[in-house]
C-alpha cells in the first residue's frame, strides 16, 4: 500500500510564503509586521503566522520588536559578518560542484540562468535579472551533495536578499554581478574547481562592495574593523 502524500503543514507554508516575500524585497527594512494583518492577508489564523515569524527571527531574517517583528536594516558590520560566512562556505562548495559540471546536461540550468541574466541586463529588466540570479543559485546548489552546507548557504544568502532586490535596479551593480556569473560559469564549463572557487571569491568581494556603494553604507561605521574580504584574504594568505 502506498503512503498518502501529505501537504506541507500550514506553519511551513506560511514560513515559506513570508520567506519568499523577504527574498523578493516586498517586505522593506524597518517595516513592522503584525500578526493580525499578516494572518488576514494570508487567510490563516494568527498561530501559524506567529510561529513562522518566530522561526524567521531565530534565523536572523526578522527582528523581534515587542509584539511585532521587523525586517532588520543591515549595518556595515552585519554585511561584513554575513559575507565572512559566505566567503567560508561558497567557494569550497563551488569547487566541489565543478567536478560534475563538465556534463553539459547537469550544467544546463546554470548556463540557462546566466544567459537569462545577460538578456535581462541587456533589456534593463531588473526584476527578470533578479529572478535569473535566483535560478542560477538554485541550479548550482542543486549539485551540492552536502545538504547541510546548502541550508547554511541559502540562509546567509537570504540575509542579503532584500538588499539585493533593491540594488539590482542599479545598472552598475547588475553589470558587476553578471561579470561574476559569467566567470564562474566559464570555470564550471572547464570543470576547474580551483578557478571556480577563485571566481566565487572574487564575485563575493565585488558584490559586497557594489551593494555597500548602492545602499549608501560607509566604511566610517566600521572604523577599526577590517572588511570581510580583507579578513578572508589574510586567512587565505
Amino acid at each position: 500500500m502506498k503512503r498518502v502524500n501529505r501537504a506541507p503543514a500550514l506553519g511551513e507554508q506560511v514560513y515559506e510564503t513570508l520567506r519568499g516575500h523577504l527574498r523578493s524585497g516586498e517586505m522593506m527594512a524597518g517595516q513592522p509586521l503584525q500578526e493580525v494583518q499578516l494572518a488576514e492577508r494570508l487567510g490563516v489564523s494568527r498561530t501559524p503566522v506567529r510561529e513562522a515569524m518566530a522561526r524567521l527571527a531565530s534565523e536572523g531574517l526578522l527582528a523581534a520588536d515587542g509584539r511585532s517583528f521587523t525586517v532588520p536594516a543591515l549595518t556595515l558590520a552585519d554585511v561584513d559578518d554575513i559575507y565572512e560566512v559566505r566567503f567560508l562556505m561558497e567557494p569550497p562548495a563551488m569547487r566541489g560542484v565543478a567536478a560534475r559540471t563538465t556534463d553539459r546536461a547537469l550544467r544546463a540550468p546554470i548556463d540557462t540562468a546566466v544567459a537569462d541574466a545577460a538578456a535581462a541586463h541587456h533589456d534593463g529588466d531588473s526584476e527578470a535579472f533578479r529572478q535569473a540570479n535566483v535560478r542560477y543559485r538554485a541550479a548550482w546548489l542543486a549539485l551540492v551533495r552536502n545538504t547541510r552546507l546548502v541550508r547554511v548557504i541559502e540562509l546567509y544568502a537570504d540575509h542579503m536578499q532584500h538588499i539585493r532586490a533593491l540594488t539590482l535596479g542599479d545598472v552598475g551593480v547588475r553589470r558587476i554581478v553578471l561579470r561574476g556569473l559569467k566567470r564562474i560559469a566559464a570555470a564550471l564549463t572547464a570543470g576547474d574547481g580551483d578557478a571556480a572557487a577563485a571566481a566565487v571569491h572574487e564575485h563575493l568581494i565585488q558584490a559586497r562592495h557594489a551593494f555597500i556603494e548602492a545602499t549608501g553604507l560607509t566604511a566610517t561605521a566600521q572604523a577599526g574593523k577590517p572588511s570581510a574580504s580583507k579578513r578572508t584574504t589574510r586567512k587565505a594568505a
